[in-house]
């Protein structure tokens, strides 16, 4: 579905991607881990289309990203979920979905979608006419989660979703991702700090460091890893 051939981003004439080939198939769930400043987010950004590629090329069920414009790529079926949420304070919970609605194709199954959106996360239900600025960090992420969903996705990016959220909240969160992949076989791409989590919740995994992909394999392999142990599961 996705496939990342040789990408290299460039900031300020440093690497911040350097030569990166990853790919998720459709129907995973694949993880990406890596310290701060490993370039984890650039490349959801590259993705997304909001920063340039100096070369290599990135594909999405066949078709070149580079082609198309990034305000097209959620047309495409790509949702973005931000680091740091990005909700738009000023609106309502319920104006914010809507939003999200923009790229479906078929613009009858907003409601519906919006309808399924509050079945996984009822309080976003309960605080549907409150801005979303006033909602709790938790409550914004899960709002920033949904606002993808809306648009019937055929690939979630999550980049941080567990950035500055209680740990109570983050397990309903991950749950709520696994059901996802589990049962509508959503396919997923995230980038976690929490790398325990990460590698259980994904079916495969990468490990991005100072640009580059560093370790790539199955959960299981990952998890046996020494060097990852050592540098993300001890302690």
């Amino acid at each position: 579905m996705l496939k990342l051939d040789s990408v290299v981003v460039r900031y300020g004439g440093l690497a911040a991607i350097q030569d990166v080939s990853i790919a998720v198939r459709e129907g995973e769930f694949v993880s990406i881990l890596g310290p701060n400043g490993a370039g984890k987010t650039t490349l959801f950004k590259a993705i997304s289309g909001t920063v340039p590629l100096v070369s290599g090329e990135i594909w999405f069920e066949g078709a070149r990203l580079s082609a198309i414009k990034p305000a097209a790529r959620p047309h495409l079926g790509i949702a973005h979920v931000p680091e740091g949420r990005q909700v738009f304070s000023e609106l309502t919970v319920k104006e914010n979905l809507l939003l999200g609605t923009e790229a479906l194709a078929r613009r009858e199954n907003a409601s519906r979608n919006i309808d399924y959106a509050y079945s996984l996360f009822p309080i976003l239900a309960e605080r549907r006419a409150q801005q979303a600025g006033t909602l709790s960090g938790g409550e914004q992420q899960m709002l920033a989660i949904s606002r993808g969903l809306v648009s019937s996705p055929k690939l979630l990016m999550l980049d941080e979703p567990s950035m500055g959220i209680a740990p109570t909240i983050v397990d309903q969160i991950f749950e709520i991702l696994r059901r996802l992949h589990r049962e509508d076989k959503l396919t997923i791409l995230m980038v976690e700090q929490r790398a325990t989590e990460a590698i259980e919740a994904c079916e495969r995994g990468y490990v991005l460091s100072t640009g580059k992909v560093v370790i790539e394999g199955s959960r299981a392999e990952l998890l046996a890893n020494a060097k990852i142990r050592n540098a993300y599961l001890v302690g």
